[in-house]
């Protein structure tokens, strides 16, 4: 299956114009998938009264819906959202034609108060589409090996990280994406902003590493949108041929 990752500049706190700009992206090219930020509608906040939208009243998520039913693809990415319960979470969606997946952001940003203003998710998420099986995660959640462990969050083939990394620790998110995809031996997407929104500046690294560690395709620090092919068989064949999954701590496995 294809895969194209959307880097987006983010317009702080207008989905009209983050929408016209995703759309521009998706018409550049023809994906299964299309896989766009963290908070790609408002830019990320850890204040929720800036930003959010009430679930059943979200432009944006209706926007994704539509694009899925009318392209027959699949989208995903993560908006501000206010639940049934009246709680702000940071609402990782997976929508496709037929289906909408949700997983809440579990690893809340501390460090900037999220953790204060949005309720953190308690449950992993495995959407199978494509013939592939993907766990959604988003930004922060990159740091935690053990929430994305496999066998521990559950049985797939590729992550999907979406996510507002700060150019300051570029770094960490270049290595941390390898990281993950070799030590579950599974595909990472990583998709990241570009741009400056107050005092902060994204510079992207949108990627994709195959199940050995081999970054596939990378975006440039600028707004664009990438492509590459995912092959399940190629996931299957690094496990069978260097097994080390069955190794892992056993107090890791259900």
């Amino acid at each position: 299956m294809t895969v194209s990752l959307l880097q987006m500049d983010i317009v702080w706190g207008s989905p009209l114009e983050n929408i016209s700009r995703a759309e521009t992206l998706i018409r550049e090219q023809t994906a299964d998938l299309y896989v766009l930020p963290e908070m790609w509608a408002t830019g990320y906040s850890a204040r929720p009264e800036d930003i959010v939208a009430d679930e059943h009243d979200s432009v944006a998520l209706r926007w994704m819906q539509l694009v899925a039913a009318g392209r027959r693809c699949a989208l995903s990415g993560s908006l501000a959202i206010r639940d049934a319960r009246g709680y702000c979470v940071n609402r990782h969606y997976f929508v496709t034609p037929d289906s909408v997946a949700r997983y809440d952001k579990h690893h809340l940003f501390t460090f900037a108060h999220e953790d204060v203003n949005y309720v953190a998710g308690d449950a992993h998420v495995v959407v199978t589409y494509g013939g592939l099986r993907f766990l959604l995660l988003t930004c922060y959640d990159l740091r935690f090996p053990l929430w994305s462990r496999y066998g521990y969050a559950g049985v797939y083939d590729a992550i999907v990280y979406v996510a507002s990394w700060p150019a300051a620790r570029q770094d960490a998110w270049d290595a941390l994406l390898r990281a993950r995809a070799i030590e579950n031996q599974c595909y990472v997407i990583g998709v990241n902003r570009v741009g400056r929104e107050r005092k902060t500046t994204f510079t992207g690294g949108s990627a994709v590493v195959d199940p050995s560690g081999r970054v596939l395709v990378s975006c440039e620090s600028r707004e664009c949108a990438c492509r590459v092919s995912l092959d399940v068989e190629e996931v299957t064949d690094v496990r069978r041929r260097f097994p080390v999954l069955a190794d892992r701590d056993a107090c890791l496995q259900r």
